[in-house]
């Protein structure tokens, strides 16, 4: 379901996509890329750039802002000058209409889409589809995308991610206008994002405020979030709100839960801190000897269920997504109605 209010204003140009580049160069931040992570400003510049290859190129240091080695998610000021490395760019693969395969691939991003309009696309991310590529990924969002190139061959751009198992409303600009002015949204907290989870036990109180420092620790070929204390390198505050909805004979809770900030793993790090793990979360879940309610499948149950933004050129974009099949099913075994009244509408924003 989903909501919006008018929008206004007539289209902005869309600025020209950066040439393959096949040596070393450098390019000006323009004003109305200022504040976007520089991980997201190569995805808007070039955008057949691959998520890995950015992540390999400021990994090893080839890519640098004024000078000086940068981080993924380091933003950037209008001005500065960003030294671009030889990039390896995928051209845009010729589509003819009759394309079997992109057809399917379009078929399926509409029969998941909630939300659509010139600037803005809200998907409804299943379980198990991965937002972007990385090891061993080929089947992701980020790929399918490519099938909605524009006429001038721009195409839709991730503004946030959703976890691989994680399902619901995932936000996606159609256009550099307004894939710039969402980051900007994120940034400064404007968009209210609402999950709901089924955990293990009763939250007391039931309605609370998480508050932690979260830092990434490697296991392995695996990676996790940690709870971590203030000013540890590597260490975010990350902030959280829930509410308890529901119980089902007081072993489970359907949670309703706000995050404030969006740090990798949040809800799923937060949840079990408070000794409250996700049903089905296999990285988080921490309860030992802890059965399965018969009937229920031991899948992630933590949904993305709205969100609510400021639309690009005014107005308010306000959509839901609905309980992904796993989770239906545990409600229906539960006895649990997905329409029952939402109390952490009322948390704070902040």
């Amino acid at each position: 379901m989903s909501t919006i209010t008018k929008q206004k204003g007539a289209a902005s140009k869309e600025a020209p996509k950066a040439p393959p580049s096949k040596g070393v160069h450098t390019v000006g931040v323009k004003p109305d890329e200022a504040g976007m992570r520089l991980d997201r400003f190569l995805e808007a510049r070039y955008p057949g750039l691959s998520f890995s290859h950015i992540q390999r190129i400021i990994r090893k240091g080839e890519l640098r802002v004024n000078g000086k080695r940068a981080e993924p998610k380091q933003r950037l000021e209008a001005g500065q000058q960003v030294r671009i490395p030889p990039l390896r760019l995928d051209e845009p693969k010729p589509r003819t209409p009759g394309n079997e395969a992109d057809a399917k691939t379009r078929d399926f991003l509409k029969s998941i889409t909630l939300h659509e309009d010139p600037d803005v696309l809200v998907i409804n991310k299943p379980m198990g589809l991965a937002v972007q590529g990385g090891s061993g990924t080929t089947r992701h969002l980020d790929g399918m995308l490519d099938v909605l190139r524009d006429a001038q061959g721009q195409r839709p751009r991730l503004v946030h991610r959703l976890d691989k198992d994680t399902s619901g409303c995932l936000l996606v600009a159609k256009t550099r206008f307004a894939a710039s002015a969402l980051a900007k949204t994120f940034r400064s907290r404007s968009a209210r994002k609402i999950y709901w989870a089924l955990v293990v036990g009763v939250p007391k109180p039931r309605q609370g405020r998480i508050s932690t420092f979260l830092a990434k620790e490697e296991r392995e070929d695996d990676s996790f979030m940690r709870i971590a204390r203030h000013g540890e390198e590597g260490a975010s505050h990350a902030i959280t709100y829930y509410a308890v909805v529901d119980t089902a004979a007081r072993e489970l809770a359907w949670l309703s839960l706000k995050p404030v900030t969006g740090r990798t793993h949040q809800l799923r790090a937060h949840t079990a801190h408070i000794d409250h793990p996700i049903v089905g979360d296999p990285k988080y879940f921490s309860k030992e000897n802890w059965q399965l309610p018969g009937g229920m499948q031991n899948r992630l149950h933590l949904l993305a269920r709205r969100i609510v933004v400021p639309h690009p050129r005014g107005g308010t974009i306000d959509v839901t997504a609905p309980l992904p099949p796993h989770m239906l099913q545990s409600w229906n075994l539960l006895g649990l109605d997905a329409n029952r009244f939402d109390p952490i509408v009322d948390a704070p924003e902040q």
